[in-house]
């Protein structure tokens, strides 16, 4: 399992053990939009799997001056083993996955955020011992993330509670078809203390996204009642640790104390970005693990 095979990778990292199962095998990165955590995570697995990173802006390729995504594609599936791309749309990575004759990986778009979700996950395991029978309550934008959140409940079974504002909801279609396999309980409300109550994870996120700059004035005096701070984490659970992916805004959709908190694992968090990313590349570009 996906989880087990990260879980022994940080246990190896952790001991000295070194990881040479990519050796020979190249990873490019394609990122339109800026990253920290998941670039540098994405080169620093490969590297100490033994592979190489091949970062690649996209403002410097021929796709800024239009050629087919589809003929890049192709291109590029001749030089590397796999693909890692950060863009802004969706539909740009499905065409990347139609026409790659090598694996391709969502390193974020506006629609989704799946290897982020895993590492959480991930931690998720590392402090309960288990990601079943938890409350998670999501508390913020239905963005990206929490759609990979939503996907996640669907297939993995989880108890997902998501307060959002009216208006910055999930996407409906993501919501169908996450409740067509009816395998977790998702519940979508508007109220943030309704959520957290007695919830065993709490996670929120900024409140405007890469590309929502302009509107972010407007969304604060929406999404002020939906801070994660000390007064709504009284209705949690005891023992609640609180998520969030990073960058965090201290002070918007956290406040400062609780994410530097005893309650918060943001940095387990983050750091499980790289083992998560070299169990997925360990898989997906046929390293033994």
């Amino acid at each position: 399992m996906l989880f087990e095979r990260a879980a022994a990778i940080k246990k190896r990292f952790q001991s000295g053990v070194p990881e040479r199962s990519l050796s020979g095998k190249t990873l490019g990165l394609i990122f339109e939009k800026p990253s920290t955590r998941t670039r540098v995570s994405f080169e620093a697995a490969m590297v100490q799997l033994g592979g190489t990173p091949v970062f690649i802006s996209a403002k410097d390729t021929q796709i800024s001056r239009n050629e087919p995504v589809r003929d890049t594609a192709r291109v590029l599936s001749r030089y590397l083993d796999g693909l890692a791309i950060r863009t802004y749309s969706q539909e740009i990575l499905t065409e990347f996955a139609e026409f790659a004759s090598i694996p391709v990986i969502n390193a974020l778009t506006d629609l989704f955020h799946p290897c982020q979700v895993l590492s959480d996950i991930m931690t998720v395991i590392e402090y309960k011992g288990r990601y079943n029978d938890l409350k998670i309550a999501w508390v913020g934008d239905g963005n990206n993330v929490a759609h990979s959140w939503v996907n996640a409940a669907a297939v993995l079974g989880l108890r997902l509670f998501m307060a959002c504002p009216e208006g910055y909801l999930p996407d409906p279609d993501i919501m169908k078809r996450a409740e067509e396999r009816n395998t977790g309980e998702i519940v979508l409300i508007t109220d943030p203390l309704e959520a957290v109550k007695n919830a065993d994870v709490v996670y929120t996120d900024v409140w405007a996204s890469m590309g929502q700059e302009r509107e972010l004035d407007g969304r604060r005096r929406t999404f002020e009642p939906f801070q994660v701070n000390q007064a709504l984490l009284k209705n949690a659970a005891e023992n609640v640790i609180v998520m969030h992916c990073l960058p965090a805004h201290r002070g918007e959709e956290i406040s400062e104390d609780v994410l530097e908190g005893p309650n918060s694992v943001v940095w387990d968090q983050s750091e499980n970005k790289l083992h998560m990313h070299k169990a997925i590349l360990s898989i997906l570009l046929g390293g033994d693990s």
